[in-house]
């Protein structure tokens, strides 16, 4: 193997690899040197019968018109503009089968878990941890 190839401490991916070979003892190796780093802050799902396939990438707000000074109302009549549009700008596909959702959410649900344990609750509505002055 290559010097670039880390061997790592067990953890969920150890165990994942046991569970797929019958809970026979494995020696994993992780190869990153391919591996490349995004943020998201949106995603969408979509499903087949033997896949889930998640879409990641970011939501980017689009101005309105009016808020690029464009009249307010145009030729609707005065009907209110919306204050703008958001764009999901799709970044990257992540295609798997059922068995390995389920260990991603599985494990996802212990890490936000053990997060909200030790930093407070996640709230996941905006306007609920907008801080209000006065």
């Amino acid at each position: 193997m290559s010097e670039n190839v880390t061997p790592r401490p067990s953890g969920p991916v150890d165990d994942q690899a046991r569970q797929q070979t019958g809970g026979q003892q494995v020696r994993l190796h992780i190869d990153d040197r391919e591996m490349s780093t995004i943020y998201a802050n949106a995603f969408r799902t979509s499903t087949t019968a033997e896949e889930i396939i998640l879409d990641f990438g970011m939501n980017l707000v689009v101005p309105s018109q009016a808020q690029q000074g464009a009249p307010a109302g145009g030729a609707s009549g005065g009907a209110a503009e919306p204050a703008g549009d958001i764009l999901f700008k799709l970044n990257n596909r992540v295609v798997m089968n059922y068995y390995t959702a389920k260990r991603l959410a599985l494990l996802l649900g212990q890490v936000v878990t053990r997060h909200e344990e030790r930093f407070g609750e996640l709230k996941l509505n905006a306007a609920e941890r907008a801080v209000r002055k006065g």
